[in-house]
């Protein structure tokens, strides 16, 4: 399927796509302490990159993302399963949550855990999954 002529469509992707990538980025990070997180996220995400698959063209769209979207799926999975590996060296438990502090000067301190490192996964699969469904689908 080709893309829709439609310079209005066009312009407001141009506009709307960083904006649904920076909100997919922000849901992710808040999700291991609020509603959200990596499934919400990746959900954001590929609704950006299917409009602009709507707007210019699944060909193009696939340029956007690099790689094929089977790629980032075992990416994701990798990402998602290494997560436990931390819990389990440290003998707390598979999938345990792990986290460690930084103190940054300009930011504060910077907590990093096990469960944002899963969250990324999870962002990661579900982003993956539904374009490779949607470029399938536009495909035919």
């Amino acid at each position: 399927m080709n893309a829709l002529d439609s310079v209005i469509l066009r312009t407001t992707t141009r506009l709307l796509l960083p904006v649904l990538a920076f909100f997919s980025i922000v849901v992710l990070l808040r999700g291991h302490n609020e509603p959200g997180g990596g499934f919400i996220g990746g959900l954001i995400a590929a609704s950006g990159v299917a409009l602009y698959a709507i707007a210019h063209g699944p060909d193009r769209a696939r340029r956007l993302i690099g790689p094929d979207p089977r790629w980032w799926l075992g990416l994701g999975l990798t990402l998602g399963i290494t997560s436990a590996i931390p819990g389990l060296l440290s003998g707390a438990g598979f999938f345990a949550g792990l986290w460690v502090s930084a103190q940054l000067p300009a930011l504060g301190t910077l907590k990093l855990g096990t469960p944002i490192w899963f969250d990324a996964g999870v962002y990661v699969v579900v982003a993956a999954s539904m374009l490779a469904m949607i470029f399938r689908l536009q495909e035919h």
